[in-house]
């Protein structure tokens, strides 16, 4: 009997299409591939990073797989890769936050949910390290630009989380950075303006 593909994320799926059509997407602590099959079907270009090497190999064939444990203290595994777009669901290590939003392209669009404090109430995780506060993913995130954010209870199944979409801004000197700038007039030093 074949299994199911277990359904992505309603916040991935809605938010999903601010993504440059065909980019590149990290799909960060991808497990056994829920979103990153989904965000494959999606004409993405996927790459996915879980420290799970049994759980990730029958995602070869529709994705760059990297075996890495993001919390071990090894260096980064994707060295200065910038990408498209940034999945993060149901995953939490703090010391990787400010690595995920260097990790986006300019313009590039982060979609991260995980659990929020209150959890506890509703089951695992329980432990305040994989718990976000009170607008944590805000402050964490703030040198982007936020599109949308929730903070709540989630009633099926029943469980406290935080969400955040957000996009980064131009870097300075990209190509695309230039071409958002609107064009302006130039007055040479030492002459007025009328």
């Amino acid at each position: 009997m074949h299994e199911a593909t277990p359904t992505p994320s309603a916040w991935l799926t809605r938010w999903a299409p601010l993504v440059a059509a065909g980019g590149t997407v990290l799909d960060l602590a991808c497990g056994s591939g829920r979103h990153l099959r989904w965000l494959a079907a999606q004409g993405f270009r996927v790459t996915g990073v879980d420290r799970d090497a049994a759980a990730v190999e029958a995602l070869r064939p529709l994705a760059e797989i990297v075996v890495a444990d993001l919390e071990d203290g090894s260096p980064w595994p994707l060295a200065e890769r910038r990408f498209d777009g940034i999945v993060v669901t149901h995953y939490l290590w703090r010391p990787l936050l400010p690595r995920i939003a260097q990790a986006l392209e300019s313009g590039g669009v982060l979609v991260y949910e995980t659990f929020a404090e209150g959890q506890q109430r509703y089951g695992r995780p329980s432990k305040p390290q994989f718990l976000l506060q009170p607008g944590e993913l805000l402050s964490a995130f703030a040198g982007l630009r936020t599109v949308a954010y929730e903070d709540g209870l989630e009633a099926e199944p029943e469980r406290r989380v935080q969400r955040l979409v957000a996009v980064a801004p131009p870097r300075i000197g990209d190509f695309e950075a230039r071409r958002l700038l609107p064009p302006r007039a130039v007055t040479p030093l030492g002459t007025a303006q009328t």
